[in-house]
């Protein structure tokens, strides 16, 4: 069910034999993301249970269940925006709807990435997708 940039990226992870190429890939990922406004960097969009600051900014696009999920991210941690940006490329263009049907742990477990991040990263991460998911889900009970 992943995206075809999520496939792009799971295709280049699988190029990329070391580790630390793969690290700098995903940091590389990250500081091309545009950054997130100020102004949107707010309790309201806090993700807590991030050892690093992350701010997921919902931008749904349509209503109802033509819906279509995105979000912008930003982090104060070079890896954490890199994962950011494979969380984009992971959900952003899916319907609402469909954001609840991905199963991130599966999809993320082909890159390899649980094994490779620290237990703090991966708390991280899982609660980065509990936040997609809850945003997502917002916008499905709206109807």
């Amino acid at each position: 069910m992943a995206t075809a940039a999520f496939e792009e990226i799971a295709d280049t992870f699988e190029f990329l034999d070391d580790w630390e190429d793969r690290y700098r890939y995903v940091i590389e990922l990250g500081k091309a993301l545009d950054p997130l406004d100020e102004a949107f960097r707010v309790p309201a969009t806090k993700v807590d249970g991030c050892a690093s600051q992350v701010w997921l900014l919902p931008q749904i696009q349509n209503e109802g269940a033509g819906a279509t999920f995105r979000f912008q991210g930003e982090s104060d941690a070079m890896i954490v925006r890199g994962l950011i940006a494979v969380l984009m490329a992971l959900y952003n263009d899916l319907s609402v709807g469909a954001v609840g049907k991905v199963d991130a742990a599966a999809e993320l477990e082909r890159l390899g990435l649980n094994e490779h991040l620290s237990a703090q990263r991966s708390n991280g991460v899982r609660a980065m997708v509990e936040r997609i998911r809850l945003l997502a889900a917002a916008e499905v009970a709206k109807g």
